[in-house]
């Protein structure tokens, strides 16, 4: 099977893999940005390791964790009907262009779709993880062999790829309610870099959580068989393993919280006793208290008028949207507008 080393040899974007020097480096910048500071506080990139990604990949298929599923059966239901309005019309090659790609799995069923209605497709998917990418890329090249895949390993937050130039239209793709872990400045951010890379008319689809009853919301981010502690305490392990720290995972817990001004989800780690942390590599020492917290990811839930305001502040009209039956989950198909002075 091809990996993503191989793959990458003909892809369009000139993006190289970050070394493991680099991964590093953004390792140590991020401890002593967030864990010198009060209150302390580790970025959710960190998240993704090839352990992470696993964890992530358990999580999305958990009873509790109902974002992946609603997101699921929205495109199994109207991806024609995405695929045909991001088109607009137009009849040269629609470009697929994902960030935060992980699997692929659910994008399979929009690839599929443009199959259908093109006859084939061109798919680049930008991730942090090179393990998720090669699962990606065994994922469609067995399924779809008429998707040319052309990868890209990238962190699209600190160093958003720069998209060459394409002759069709281009859709870019944010779904699983990404946008929502970072702050409002971050999600701007990353929106307004995606804006830059777009021609006006091009396309972005957006998957967003919906505001729903705090139970149901709470149960999604500490489930019952504590996959999801796992994931968050592996932020620290992770630290262990690359820097060589010695946190005593022993001492952390995972707490989710309901921040209903947010509107949002916190993810902390806290911890259960003093104890005392060294990282050598970053030359840093540090005392934790009982009960402290580590604030490791915010997950922001949206209103219809919530989303117009974000994607219309940064230059995006949005076209239409579509949910689950529930109304829990939200796709949303915004167009590139013109340059707003």
């Amino acid at each position: 099977m091809a990996t993503v080393v191989q793959a990458m040899q003909s892809k369009t974007f000139d993006v190289e893999r970050e070394s493991s020097l680099e991964i590093r480096d953004a390792l140590l910048e991020e401890v002593r940005r967030g864990l010198l500071r009060r209150p302390r506080s580790l970025s959710p990139w960190m998240f993704y390791d090839a352990k992470g990604s696993r964890l992530f990949q358990r999580i999305t298929t958990l009873p509790e964790y109902y974002p992946t599923r609603a997101e699921r059966s929205i495109f199994e239901e109207f991806a024609e009907a995405i695929i045909a309005t991001a088109c607009a019309g137009r009849p040269e090659l629609l470009r697929l262009v994902e960030l935060g790609a992980g699997d692929a799995s659910k994008t399979s069923i929009l690839l599929d779709a443009m199959v259908s209605m093109q006859g084939e497709a061109l798919y680049m998917p930008v991730d942090i993880s090179p393990e998720a990418l090669d699962d990606a890329w065994e994922n469609i090249a067995s399924s779809l062999p008429a998707v040319r895949v052309e990868p890209i390993v990238a962190n699209y937050v600190t160093c958003p790829p720069q998209l060459e130039c394409h002759s069709g239209p281009t859709l870019a793709m944010y779904i699983g309610s990404s946008v929502g872990n970072f702050s409002p400045e971050g999600a701007r951010t990353i929106l307004r870099n995606l804006r830059a890379q777009l021609r006006v008319g091009d396309a972005l689809l957006l998957g967003t959580d919906m505001v729903k009853d705090e139970a149901t919301l709470v149960a999604a981010y500490d489930d019952a068989t504590g996959v999801t502690a796992e994931f968050n305490l592996n932020i620290l392990d992770r630290l262990n393993r690359e820097l060589g720290a010695n946190f005593d995972l022993s001492n952390f817990r995972h707490r989710a919280l309901w921040n209903r001004a947010g509107p949002r989800i916190e993810m902390h780690l806290e911890t259960t006793r003093d104890n005392k942390v060294s990282i050598p590599s970053a030359q840093l020492n540090f005392h934790f208290s009982q009960g402290e917290t580590i604030h490791t990811e915010n997950s922001y839930k949206f209103t219809r008028e919530a989303i117009q305001i974000l994607l219309g502040d940064e230059g995006f009209d949005v076209e239409q949207a579509w949910t689950d039956r529930r109304g829990w989950y939200s796709v949303t198909l915004a167009r590139a507008g013109c340059e707003r002075k």
